[in-house]
């Protein structure tokens, strides 16, 4: 059984959302186990489609609000549902914990309750994106180290290369997000950056294949693409909003007039694939990787459908132990990492 601690407080939407998701994952996941984390005056009554006999309630009185500040939430906010959540993982009773709160104060939360691997400074945030090879390609760090070092991008791409390596893929190939291809270009950090991964690359800790562009995001060109939070979250809104954008329009054209609606129903199984290759909620989920424990942040404005795959994404991690493999990747690349957090330090 694996057991994961939910926080069903976070979010834009709270228990409306956070209960039925539980609900579906429960009932597709036999072998699962939940701790509900929240206001037990807010989760009472448990909905009826939820199996109580694999549910606990662990109660929580406060909640952290999406525009709190992270010295709310880390300070004043002690028996939020975030932090009771992530503080299950750390005593052992959960194998992962998952919330849709406020990102910031998750990830000032996770650090301080759970701390750091050894060999990494900063925690990073990685989801996957969708690719043209029917694939996806794992992006990180999504948002939570805006400024980053060229040490801080190597420790992303060994913990990236963990998380890809748990899901099956034994020697993933990581690329560098630039401007170009070539060597020369990038700004300092990147070329630095760049360097740094060759040499882990011929050492054989990491199957570097060289820098990427934007569009190799969703060409699928490597397993995994690195850059820094600021460039990795606009990457990521702005991709989401492209494919809503592009989803409308479709759903423009196709109402416009009696002959264009008949065209819809004929095209409809083909809307429908498309659709559903698009919908970035199938990969709702983004892992806090470099902590002492495994945590999932999902989109504040996740529905149901949306924050069951982050439970999914949860329970995968745990089911192939994430956490020991960015422990052997770190071990591994000791040699290269040792230095770098020297000079982050």
């Amino acid at each position: 059984m694996i057991t994961l601690s939910v926080d069903c407080m976070g979010g834009d939407h709270g228990p409306a959302v956070t209960l039925p998701a539980c609900a579906a994952f429960l009932a597709a996941h036999p072998q699962a186990r939940l701790l509900l984390v929240g206001r037990p005056e807010a989760l009472a009554p448990l909905p009826a489609a939820l199996d109580a006999s694999r549910c606990t309630v662990v109660p929580a009185s406060e909640v952290v609000t999406m525009d709190d500040p992270v010295e709310v939430a880390l300070r004043r906010k002690k028996d939020s549902s975030m932090r009771v959540a992530i503080a299950q993982v750390k005593d052992g009773a959960a194998q992962a914990a998952v919330s849709a709160g406020n990102t910031g104060a998750l990830m000032a939360i996770a650090r301080y309750v759970l701390k750091t691997l050894d060999g990494i400074d900063r925690p990073a945030i990685a989801t996957q994106m969708p690719n043209a090879t029917g694939g996806a390609t794992t992006v990180l760090d999504l948002g939570a180290n805006v400024d980053c070092t060229a040490e801080h991008l190597l420790q992303f791409a060994v913990m990236g290369s963990a998380l890809v390596a748990a899901a099956g893929k034994e020697s993933p190939t990581v690329g560098l997000l630039n401007i170009g291809e070539e060597v020369i270009k990038g700004n300092d950090v990147i070329k630095q950056a760049g360097a740094l991964l060759r040499q882990a690359g011929d050492r054989g800790d990491l199957n570097f294949h060289g820098n990427v562009e934007g569009n190799d995001l969703f060409k699928g060109t490597t397993d995994i693409v690195v850059c820094d939070g600021f460039v990795g979250n606009v990457a990521l809104k702005a991709s989401e909003g492209l494919a809503s954008m592009i989803g409308g329009f479709i759903r423009e054209e196709f109402s416009r007039n009696l002959f264009t609606k008949l065209a819809a129903l004929v095209a409809y199984p083909v809307l429908s694939a498309f659709k559903h290759r698009v919908d970035h909620r199938r990969y709702n989920g983004a892992a806090l990787l470099g902590l002492r424990g495994l945590v999932f942040k999902s989109h504040g404005s996740a529905d149901a459908f949306a924050f069951e795959q982050a439970l999914v994404r949860a329970y995968d991690a745990a089911q192939h132990q994430l956490l020991d493999n960015v422990k052997a990747r770190i071990a591994q690349a000791a040699p290269l990492m040792a230095p770098a957090v020297s000079a982050a330090a």
